[in-house]
């Protein structure tokens, strides 16, 4: 589900044509569309119905203010992964009171941050973590609310760099040395209240049987540490995947519906978790980020060159790897648009950015709309893990973004100028 769609000839994004915001703010430029966020947000939530929950934006997915503050003012929790996302944050709006703090490498300073400001919970990603976490809190006099992250070694079967549930990725704890932990707490670390349990499988699934596998194997976990330790909540992660294959790309549908993906759809994923979870009593987090805002963007880059060797087409834009490294970190896959509609023949070509790295492009080979120098496509499915991702390798200033609701477009975020690039060095 997204917002973007040819209307007379031009792709919009809801009813702002996406032509007049390349043209007012130039490219590259990151075009949200709000309504989108919501819609998935909303449809989550009702999803989840039957359930004490609550939904927690994973920030790391896209962090612009705006967004975290439309989703704040929706009633959404948020998880975090560093001090810098509570920062945001409460500077859009949301309460740290809803926050749960994730990732395995905390700082001390981070953790005095979190708990000055009365987070949630803490989850915890190792006993050597549990323990440091007692030992800051004992020194600031207070008590923290912790829940431990499980590992249930369930294979996601997704790409190796976002799997997170197996025995040998770096995240959780072993499942069987939870029941132990949680006893150890009790009994030694006087400063920390063991408030819940968490676990998180791996980003971009698109089946439901991952998610079903791993609520069954620690479903019996969970109300054990109820029955022993009273813990308050079961955190079961995000990874719902969406549709990077979209048919809106081509102009040639026929060609396209051959490849299209069939996603995981929000109401088959509640079927299946919600009657396993009912009778647990505890309060249900989920902590969807891609699945809220990734279809919800597009990366606009203009065409400047188009290079025919002996060997193939590139098509070379204003956009590069560090303005969206996702190609080329792990073999993402980000569907190209014209903003003209085009209908005819395919050509075959590689699109390419102006970094100096052969990594550099958006796709390699493919068959697609054959657009020229000076016009303006769209790099679809870029909402999440696009922006939040980008760098100034080459010294190139970060894209503007915009936030689009129905006939109205903001300007959430300034192009960087190269003084920006340069602020802080010396």
């Amino acid at each position: 589900m997204h917002a973007f769609s040819y209307i007379d000839g031009q792709l919009h994004c809801e009813n702002v044509p996406l032509q007049s915001l390349a043209e007012q703010y130039g490219t590259p430029l990151y075009v949200y569309s709000g309504n989108t966020i919501l819609d998935h947000y909303q449809r989550l939530d009702l999803a989840l119905q039957g359930l004490d929950h609550e939904v927690a934006y994973a920030v790391k997915a896209n962090s612009n203010l705006s967004v975290l503050r439309l989703l704040a003012q929706a009633g959404a929790g948020f998880d975090i992964v560093s001090g810098g996302e509570l920062y945001r944050v409460i500077k859009a709006g949301g309460d740290p009171a809803h926050c749960t703090f994730a990732g395995v490498g905390k700082t001390r300073d981070e953790i005095i941050y979190a708990l000055q400001q009365g987070i949630y919970c803490f989850n915890v990603e190792s006993a050597a973590e549990l323990a440091y976490l007692n030992e800051v809190a004992g020194e600031l006099g207070v008590v923290a609310p912790a829940a431990v992250r499980v590992n249930p070694n369930v294979d996601a079967k997704t790409h190796k760099y976002i799997s997170t549930g197996k025995s040998e990725n770096k995240f959780g704890i072993d499942f069987d040395a939870i029941e132990a932990l949680y006893d150890k707490a009790a009994v030694d670390w006087k400063n920390v209240r063991m408030r819940g349990l968490q676990m998180h499988i791996g980003s971009q699934l698109t089946s439901v049987q991952p998610f079903v596998e791993a609520v069954k194997k620690v479903k019996p976990l969970a109300q054990t540490l109820k029955d022993k330790h009273g813990i308050e909540f079961w955190s079961i992660g995000g990874g719902i995947g969406i549709v990077y294959h979209d048919s809106l790309a081509s102009g040639q549908l026929e060609w396209w519906q051959q490849k299209e993906e069939k996603p995981l759809t929000i109401e088959e994923y509640g079927a299946a978790v919600v009657p396993l979870l009912q009778d647990l009593g505890l309060k249900i987090l989920l902590e969807p980020g891609r699945y809220i805002v990734g279809n919800a963007g597009v990366l606009l880059t203009r065409c400047l060159y188009e290079k025919k060797g002996s060997a193939k087409t590139f098509k070379i834009v204003d956009a590069g790897m560090n303005d969206l490294i996702r190609p080329a970190l792990y073999e993402g896959h980000h569907e190209i648009a014209p903003l003209q509609e085009t209908v005819g023949e395919l050509v075959k070509a590689d699109v390419v950015g102006p970094i100096c790295e052969s990594g550099d492009f958006f796709c390699q080979d493919r068959a697609m709309a054959d657009f020229q120098p000076g016009d303006v496509i769209a790099l679809l499915s870029a909402g999440a893990y696009g922006f939040v991702m980008a760098s100034n390798y080459n010294t190139r200033p970060l894209p503007a973004e915009i936030l689009v609701d129905g006939e109205k477009s903001t300007l959430v975020r300034k192009r960087q100028t190269l003084d920006d690039v340069l602020a802080g060095e010396l």
